[in-house]
């Protein structure tokens, strides 16, 4: 209190410090005074009330805790009397058995004579049902059921209460409605075969797809009433609970199972579209049939069965199933492609589960994956292995095709602006241009490992490229004449190269994001070497085939230089008057030979042509117009002739008409002599006099 005390008189030292601050305030004292005081009289008085109040709750409280103990002993008084009159009321309560039995007999005879009419119509009632089913009146057919159903239970049910361990009577009771049993399945097989055909039902008569619903709804209250009538008395009628609802659902699960693996009409054999045509049945038969229950359907169901939701999960749980199925089937490339652009892309698409008229009601972001992720990666790896051994297949495929129009009589096509090309680069690309197209469809991550390997593949079949490219060379050189149009495919394939190379480019532009051109750039790079040595090659072929082709040439003028010129010598018709003159012809004849011998070897230099032989048959002749003695002129000429068996009689005559000093006689002599004698040619030599015509000059021979 004391400590109370000191905080009140500080606290009213701080207000009376805050309303006397300034001397004008003093003035207003008694003002502060009379205020405060009211306040305290008004405090108080609440002070007084609130005392006053708890002081009457306290008094009211003991009041009633005192009247509770009084009624507290009442009760107890009385129930002291009750448990004495229950004790003197026992042997009372024992003599009424015979009462509560009567009762309990009189409440199953009640329920047996009010079903006598029933119980006596049974057979009657089976009959009328059982044509009811047949006429598919089927809500008629099971009221009627329902009131066999009624009497038999409610039968069973007072047996049960007088005697449930009466199974005999139980028995009898079962008996009697035993063909009740056959009518409630036979309603059900009616009732199941509609549910199977219910989307082709609701089209049709949906008024029977309704009645069915009702007949379940009235089976499912009647399952409730049991089970609860079970959990107060222990007994269920037998047959219950039937489940029809559930029934039914497990039905239409089954339906639209069969209906998604009832879809393939065909098998590889038979057709290599097969998957995409099951796919593409699956896809129309599951949008057409989903518009139908959002549309149709789903009115013919009490709304707590969510019908459509239902059936879109069976759906889709079926759609799951089976591509599985086909997943783990040993799927072609092809088909993988098809399996998961269906599963990843046609499944969520307007094509199916996006159209429009299925929304809002399927959100395809909300459905799962058909498949998942793991068996996706499984395919994608398949496909890659697939498709990798199809690219080289394909590759060397095209490659062998190229090879074999090499060796063609006929030209390569031209491009438009007439350049020579094969059609290798435009096969190779179109292939990969289908297979990236493909891969797009999926995602964009295959299309990349496709162009990836692709160029990859590409890189390796330039290197086969260039290795048949050279071996096309080197079996050409073993027979120059063979291919035909060598030269013509060697400049497609150089042509080839500068197309392989803007394709490359082209594809890469196309198909490959540009972040990975970098991990790319060495691969380009190294495919830009191999073209271009292919390139290099091809053109060097090109120049070592006009530079054989040029050697050719100038030998062969080299020959016809030579030719020309010993014709000239023995077609002047000119003969030396003396030997001076002949030696200066001869020496000069030397003379040209050697300068002919220091051009041709200029021009035929380093191509192992050998032009001695030519130039030594001018000197040879030239040796033949500087003797001096006639009398060797026979020799000289013999040995002329070794050398050239191919000269003739009229070339000899010739050539001793240019001396201009052998006589008739001689002439004839040294002719005849020489064809006496055999001559055994050198087997290195090319017949040159033969090209050479002259006038007959032979003397004939004399008369005796």
């Amino acid at each position: 209190m004391e400590e109370t005390d000191r905080e009140a008189v500080a606290t009213a030292v701080q207000r009376v410090a805050g309303m006397l601050q300034r001397p004008d305030q003093l003035d207003k004292v008694e003002q502060y005074r009379r205020r405060e005081a009211r306040k305290k009289a008004s405090v108080e008085a609440r002070l007084k009330a609130a005392i006053q109040s708890q002081l009457d709750g306290v008094r009211t409280g003991l009041s009633q805790l005192h009247n509770a103990l009084n009624d507290v002993k009442d009760i107890q008084q009385s129930l002291v009397d009750v448990n004495k009159d229950w004790r003197q009321s026992i042997n009372t309560i024992e003599n009424l058995k015979d009462v509560k039995d009567a009762v309990v007999q009189h409440s199953q005879l009640a329920a047996a004579v009010e079903n006598l009419k029933n119980i006596f119509s049974v057979p009657e009632i089976v009959r009328e049902t059982q044509d009811l089913i047949e006429r598919g009146e089927l809500l008629q057919a099971h009221r009627k059921l329902m009131d066999l159903e009624c009497s038999r239970d409610n039968l069973m049910y007072e047996q049960y209460r007088m005697d449930s361990k009466n199974t005999h009577d139980m028995n009898l009771i079962h008996t009697y409605f035993g063909d009740m049993q056959k009518l409630s399945e036979e309603l059900a097989k009616q009732l199941w075969m509609v549910v199977q055909r219910s989307l082709v039902t609701v089209r049709r008569d949906p008024t029977l797809l309704v009645s069915v619903v009702r007949i379940i709804e009235r089976e499912e209250k009647i399952d409730r009433r049991m089970l609860d009538r079970k959990k107060q008395t222990g007994f269920i009628p037998p047959g219950r609970p039937k489940k029809w609802k559930e029934k039914m659902f497990n039905i239409l699960e089954r339906t639209v199972s069969t209906r998604i693996e009832g879809t393939q009409a065909d098998t590889r054999e038979s057709d290599k579209m097969w998957l995409v045509r099951h796919l593409e049945i699956i896809r129309k038969y599951v949008l057409d049939d989903l518009l139908v229950a959002k549309t149709l359907l789903d009115q013919c169901f009490p709304p707590h069965y969510d019908i459509f939701n239902k059936l879109l999960n069976m759906y889709h749980q079926a759609l799951s199933t089976r591509m599985q199925e086909l997943a783990a089937e040993d799927l072609e490339a092809n088909e993988i492609v098809s399996l998961l652009t269906w599963v990843l892309n046609t499944y969520k698409s307007a094509e199916m589960m996006g159209n429009s008229e299925l929304s809002p009601e399927v959100d395809v972001n909300s459905l799962n994956p058909l498949i998942s992720q793991n068996v996706v990666d499984q395919l994608l790896s398949k496909y890659m292995s697939t498709l990798t051994s199809n690219i080289i297949g394909w590759l060397r495929k095209a490659l062998e095709t190229d090879k074999k129009d090499w060796i063609k009589e006929t030209e390569p096509e031209a491009d438009q602006d007439g350049y020579y090309q094969t059609t290798l680069p435009a096969i190779v690309f179109q292939m990969f241009e289908q297979n990236l197209q493909v891969a797009a469809q999926i995602n964009e991550d295959l299309k990349t490992k496709v162009l990836l390997l692709c160029l990859q593949q590409m890189n390796s079949f330039l290197t086969r490229y260039k290795d048949e490219a050279q071996l096309y060379k080197e079996e050409h050189l073993k027979n120059r004449q063979y291919p035909q149009c060598y030269v013509q495919y060697m400049i497609a394939v150089i042509n080839n190269c500068q197309t392989f190379k803007e394709s490359i480019i082209s594809l890469k532009r196309k198909y490959l994001k540009i972040e990975m051109e970098d991990a790319l750039s060495s691969s380009h790079t190294s495919m830009d070497a191999t073209l271009d040595i292919i390139a290099k090659e091809g053109c060097s072929s090109l120049l070592d085939e006009v530079f054989m082709d040029l050697e050719t040439m100038t030998m062969e003028a080299h020959r016809r230089v030579v030719v020309e010129y010993i014709r000239a010598i023995m077609l002047k018709r000119i003969s030396f008057k003396n030997a001076e003159e002949r030696k200066e012809g001869a020496e000069r004849m030397i003379k040209e030979a050697e300068q002919f011998r220091f051009l041709f070897k200029k021009l035929a230099a380093g191509s192992g042509e050998d032009t001695e032989g030519l130039c030594d048959i001018i000197e040879a002749i030239a040796e033949v117009i500087k003797l001096t003695d006639p009398s060797l002129l026979y020799l000289e000429v013999s040995t002329l002739v070794s050398k050239y068996p191919d000269i003739r009689d009229d070339h000899i005559a010739a050539l001793l008409t240019v001396r201009g000093d052998a006589s008739r006689d001689m002439k004839q002599t040294i002719i005849e002599t020489l064809d006496q004698g055999q001559s055994q040619p050198n087997p290195n030599y090319v017949p040159i006099f033969k090209e050479i015509t002259v006038p007959t000059l032979t003397v004939p021979k004399l008369l005796k």
